[in-house]
C-alpha cells in the first residue's frame, strides 16, 4: 500500500519482535476494508519505552499494541486506564486521540469471544477450570470473572501463584475463584463438575508438541476445551480432547478476536474476522 502524509499508523510495541503475526493480520484487514491505516512492528528497549511512547502519541499514530515485556510497565506512561485492564494489570491496547493515550487489555475480552464463537457457550454462570497462571492466564480469569463465570478454578504447578491469583480476582473483582493442586486426583474432582477446561501453559506448543498439560484420561465428553496455544494449530490436548467426543476451541482465535477489539477502538469500524483468520492461517501454513 501506499503511505502518505494521510496515513493513519498503528504500532507494536515489545521486545524482540520477530514472532509476532499481528502486522499480517492487520495490514490485510486494513487492505480488505480500503482504509489508509498501516501497521507497523516497533522494537522497544525497556530504557526507551518512556520516550517512545511520549514520541508516538505527537505523531499521526490512531494507537499501538503492546506486548512482552512491556504490558505494565506501559501503564505508567498512559493518562488514562480502562477499569478492567486496571484490575488485570496489564495494557495491551492502547488508543490514541488528540494527544491522550487511553489503555486497555482485550486479551481477556478477545479469548471470550473466541470462546463463545467457535465453542459455543456462553460464560455467564459455568464452571471453569484454567490450567496455569501466568499472564495470559490472569488477563482471561479476571476477564471471566467481570463476565459473570459461575465458578473459576485455578490449577497451577505453583500453588502460591494460583493462590494469589484467585485471591486477586475473588477481592477485586467478585469472589468466584477457587484453586486445586495440579494433581490427577484434584485435576479429576476439579473437572467432574466443570463445564469448561481452559489451558494458559505453553505445553503442547511448538517445540514442545507431544507434551500435556494433564492426563488425557481426565477429560470427559461434557467438557469444552479450549488451548490459546496457534503453534501448532491443533495442540496434542486438543486431538485428545476431540477423540473424547468433547467440543474443541483453538488458540488462533485469541489471537484475532484481541485484535478484533483493537481494530474497533482504532477504526472506529468492525473487523473483518474471516480476512484476518485467513491471513493467519496462510502466514502459518495453512
Amino acid at each position: 500500500m501506499t503511505i502518505d502524509v494521510d496515513t493513519k499508523l498503528v504500532g507494536l510495541l515489545g521486545f524482540p519482535l520477530g514472532h509476532s503475526l499481528s502486522p499480517v493480520m492487520h495490514n490485510r484487514a486494513f487492505a480488505t476494508l480500503g482504509l489508509n491505516f498501516h501497521y507497523l512492528p516497533i522494537q522497544v528497549s525497556e530504557a526507551h519505552l518512556p520516550t517512545v511512547a511520549a514520541g508516538l502519541a505527537c505523531m499521526n499514530f490512531a494507537g499501538y499494541n503492546v506486548t512482552i515485556p512491556h504490558k505494565i510497565r506501559i501503564m505508567a506512561h498512559l493518562d488514562a486506564v480502562d477499569d478492567l485492564a486496571r484490575v488485570i494489570g496489564a495494557v495491551n491496547t492502547v488508543v490514541l486521540h488528540e494527544g491522550r493515550a487511553t489503555g486497555y487489555n482485550t486479551d481477556g475480552a478477545g479469548y471470550v469471544r473466541a470462546l463463545e464463537t467457535e465453542g459455543g457457550v456462553t460464560v455467564e454462570g459455568r464452571k471453569v477450570v484454567v490450567l496455569g497462571c501466568g499472564g495470559a492466564a490472569r488477563a482471561i480469569a479476571m476477564t471471566l470473572a467481570f463476565r459473570g463465570v459461575g465458578a473459576l478454578t485455578l490449577c497451577n504447578r505453583t500453588a502460591e501463584k494460583a493462590h494469589a491469583l484467585a485471591a486477586d480476582i475473588n477481592s477485586r473483582v467478585r469472589p468466584c475463584c477457587g484453586v486445586a493442586p495440579m494433581e490427577p486426583a484434584a485435576l479429576e474432582a476439579a473437572l467432574a463438575g466443570a463445564e469448561v477446561l481452559i489451558n494458559t501453559t505453553s505445553m503442547g506448543m511448538h517445540p514442545q508438541e507431544d507434551r500435556l498439560p494433564l492426563e488425557a484420561g481426565l477429560l470427559h465428553r461434557d467438557l469444552v476445551v479450549s488451548d490459546i496455544v496457534y503453534n501448532p494449530r491443533e495442540t496434542r490436548l486438543l486431538r485428545e480432547a476431540a477423540a473424547r467426543g468433547c467440543r474443541v476451541v483453538h488458540g488462533l482465535g485469541m489471537l484475532v478476536y484481541q485484535g478484533v477489539e483493537g481494530f474497533r477502538r482504532w477504526t472506529g469500524q468492525e473487523a473483518p474476522v474471516e480476512v484476518m483468520f485467513a491471513a493467519l492461517r496462510e502466514k502459518l501454513g495453512g
